[in-house]
């Protein structure tokens, strides 16, 4: 995998195709793998970027000192689309919630649209049951390293506390290895992800950055899980109200993990939405089209 340098430490991503740029995010516990069903079936002419974020199945430490809280991780994203000189992104959202607060930070001048996949929003930091359950082994001596433990034993892993409640179907044995290795290898990966998750949540700055995507100008897709047990369906349609110029798109049979869940019905909505709409920022002042959210 190719790396890039940046003030934090080295990142790795994966980077494939050419074309403009998509750059595709993923969750706590979890590594640009998880996109691996849904990979080869979008559409050609764009580049496809995968970073592997520092939440705990990342390759290598960052640098001791580093800022991991949400406005450190933002600034860390920014810092990776300007080192690699990627404008009018397609960023894409799943699971950590995180990024979408780059608008509130000011950061979000490369990012041309948006897809938000089930995510974390508004107060829902951390996420239901999964997320409550990492806060817990954070503050607890090894409880991170028994977590990761657990997460390679099948039944415990589809629990609703750990992973069940996060993919509807069963994530194959060999892909949670991979999430779990970095961790399990090298205690400064999981100093890096309990870096974050100590950091503090503070719920009413949580929704006010959450509402700051109502000054994003882009458009935007609202890709939600119509049976999501850990981020509220709710949201979604929060979400689509909130952005204006965004449009609303559900997946059936499937939770917060959708890409894995239903790749086929994923990788349907993501090719319509690059591939009839823009990333072309509007100018400031400029009219919103209006948000096209199907009734529910």
């Amino acid at each position: 995998m190719p790396t890039v340098e940046l003030d934090a430490g080295r990142i790795h991503y994966r980077d494939r195709g050419e074309g403009p740029p998509v750059v595709l995010l993923h969750g706590l516990l979890m590594n640009h793998t998880v996109w691996d069903s849904v990979i080869d079936h979008l559409p050609a002419g764009f580049r496809y970027v995968l970073p592997d974020l520092p939440l705990g199945a990342h390759p290598e430490p960052l640098r001791p000192g580093t800022d991991l809280s949400l406005r450190g991780l933002n600034q860390l994203v920014a810092d990776f689309l300007a080192a690699l000189d990627l404008d009018e992104v397609t960023l894409v959202h799943s699971d950590w919630g995180g990024a979408l607060f780059l608008t509130a930070y000011g950061l979000d001048d490369r990012i041309g649209r948006l897809i938000v996949f089930p995510s974390e929003a508004f107060d829902n930091f951390p996420p239901g049951l999964p997320g409550k359950t990492a806060i817990l082994a954070s503050v607890l001596p090894g409880g991170i390293t028994l977590a990761l433990r657990q997460m390679r034993i099948g039944w415990l892993r589809r629990s609703p506390l750990m992973f069940g409640w996060m993919a509807k179907y069963r994530l194959p044995d060999a892909l949670v290895h991979a999430w779990t290795e970095p961790g399990l290898r090298d205690p400064r990966i999981r100093a890096d992800l309990l870096a974050y998750t100590r950091s503090g949540f503070d719920k009413r700055e949580l929704v006010t950055n959450t509402e700051a995507l109502q000054h994003f100008p882009g458009e935007t897709l609202i890709l939600w899980s119509s049976a999501d047990k850990v981020m509220p369906s709710d949201h979604g349609r929060r979400l689509a109200a909130l952005l204006p110029r965004a449009r609303l798109v559900e997946i059936d049979d499937a939770y917060v993990l959708s890409m894995l869940d239903q790749p086929t019905a994923v990788a349907a909505a993501v090719t319509e939405f690059l591939t009839t709409t823009t990333a072309n920022r509007p100018e400031p002042g400029a009219e919103a089209s209006p948000a096209r959210v199907p009734p529910t």
